[in-house]
């Protein structure tokens, strides 16, 4: 996915924007970047590989390279970034966070009608940034610039932007399938997916930007350029997954949602009748052990660590380039307690399952440790359709996704034709889904949150949270 962070400030702002960009870096693993505007030194950049480093080693002493009132930052887990535009519109840093599904067309299209160029990457493929700068420079300015690239983007960009008199433009997606926050203090304004990363510099929050806002600030003033869309399609992936605990996004905290989350789940298994006889409950670290907390409190099951994971050098399992080193990493960071594994009866809840593939490592290693039984909870629905507006998986092909691998197994191609009925538990569609699933998984039992149930904990109404992943619902 990515994340951004940024701030104008009447000091020196460069370790704000550090700091306040490394708390993103759980939303990416590729590329990180600064940009940082000074009256003598002007726009300065710096961008570095953090597939094998995290950003904070990569830029711990930017401070004494770079400097500047204003700056942003950038995580991302696609393109470099941030990037320097000459245009007609000034010289600027830009970097955004998205997914444009058709790249090439409005590469084609500006290529024959502006008789332009890109710079061209090893693959022959064009960097997202440069592209969404291409579109916005075809306008007089860039609050019509931003409004016109999102409306011919195929997915979804927001944007972000340090000009090179030291201000910030910044730009929400156009259906808010992403946040974008402002926080204030004293000296200046700043702009942040991640609220939390802000208050611990303090800065305390001044709004939550609407869908499609676009807004420019500097250290003392603070404008709506462009007013927001009346409609929300916030990605439900961000409470269930992506989103860092602490953060709140449309007001609903990311660590609260997982535990009434886990605690549905918790309700819908002692409603049907199964699985009351566990010993303990435990999460699938690290995301999935909140929603286990939850699902311990309501079913007044002892919640435990049956493994814990070693992080001191391992802190990302996927490090590694090669697939199957990434796997065996995974693996090689699973210490187990014995004690709390041999001849017991464990129920594990995971954020989501995607491919399964390092599930089922995770439950065969289990197994091999003593576990009696290993139960399975989803806390979310089954994944059916590849995100088309972020780029949070790592899937290649819908084929990828376990679910929906499955039903073709089951059924052929004609099986997703009854998706609805596959992912309901209650049908017979859903029954053998989950049977199929646990018999090639080595679970004991299956269960995936249902759509209705996410949609409680968020706690939004159900037509502002994005679904499309579990529904192919626009």
């Amino acid at each position: 996915m990515g994340g951004f962070f940024g701030a104008v400030s009447k000091r020196d702002t460069v370790l704000d924007v550090f700091f306040g960009t490394d708390y993103h870096s759980h939303l990416g693993t590729r590329r990180g970047g600064m940009a940082a505007y000074d009256e003598t030194k002007g726009l300065q950049r710096k961008i570095h590989k953090i597939e094998n480093s995290p950003f904070r080693t990569k830029f711990e002493n930017i401070s004494n390279t770079m400097r500047g009132n204003a700056a942003i930052g950038s995580i991302s887990d696609s393109d470099a970034q941030p990037l320097l535009v000459r245009s007609k519109l000034g010289l600027y840093a830009i970097c955004i966070i998205g997914l444009i599904n058709n790249k090439e067309k409005l590469v084609e299209d500006f290529l024959f009608t502006n008789g332009g160029h890109f710079g061209a990457m090893t693959n022959d493929g064009i960097n997202s940034t440069e592209l969404v700068a291409a579109m916005i420079n075809q306008k007089d300015n860039f609050a019509d610039g931003i409004a016109y690239a999102q409306s011919v983007i195929d997915g979804t960009a927001s944007i972000l932007i340090l000009t090179d008199d030291g201000r910030i433009i910044a730009a929400r997606d156009r259906m808010g399938r992403i946040p974008v926050l402002i926080g204030v203090n004293d000296e200046g304004y700043c702009v942040s997916f991640e609220d939390f990363a802000y208050k611990k510099l303090g800065y305390e929050d001044y709004k939550e930007l609407g869908p499609g806002e676009v807004v420019e600030f500097t250290a003392d003033s603070f404008k709506v350029l462009r007013e927001p869309g009346t409609k929300t399609r916030i990605c439900a992936f961000l409470w269930s997954y992506y989103g860092y605990s602490t953060s709140c996004y449309e007001g609903i905290n990311v660590e609260v949602m997982r535990y009434n989350n886990g605690r549905i789940m918790a309700e819908a298994d002692r409603k049907n009748g199964v699985a009351q006889d566990i010993d303990y409950v435990s999460g699938i670290p690290d995301s999935g052990t909140p929603h286990a907390i939850g699902y311990a409190h309501e079913s007044r099951i002892q919640f435990t660590r049956p493994f814990i994971k070693y992080t001191p050098t391992w802190s990302r399992s996927f490090t590694p380039a090669n697939q199957n080193e990434r796997n065996r990493v995974a693996k090689m960071k699973q210490i187990p307690v014995h004690d709390l594994i041999y001849g017991k009866k464990l129920l594990f809840v995971d954020d989501s399952i995607v491919r399964g593939t390092q599930l089922r490592e995770t439950v065969d290693f289990l197994y091999e440790n003593g576990a009696k039984e290993v139960h399975i909870r989803s806390a979310c629905p089954p994944i059916m359709y590849s995100c088309k507006y972020l780029n949070f998986s790592r899937a290649t092909s819908e084929m990828e996704l376990i679910a929906r691998r499955t039903i073709a197994e089951l059924e052929g191609e004609d099986g997703f034709k009854y998706i609805n009925e596959y992912t309901d538990s209650s049908t017979e569609r859903g029954k053998r889904l989950r049977s199929s699933i646990c018999e090639k998984m080595h679970f004991t039992s299956l269960e995936f949150q249902s759509i209705d149930g996410i949609i409680k904990a968020i706690g939004l109404p159900a037509d502002k949270v994005c679904t499309y992943c579990w529904t192919g619902k626009e």
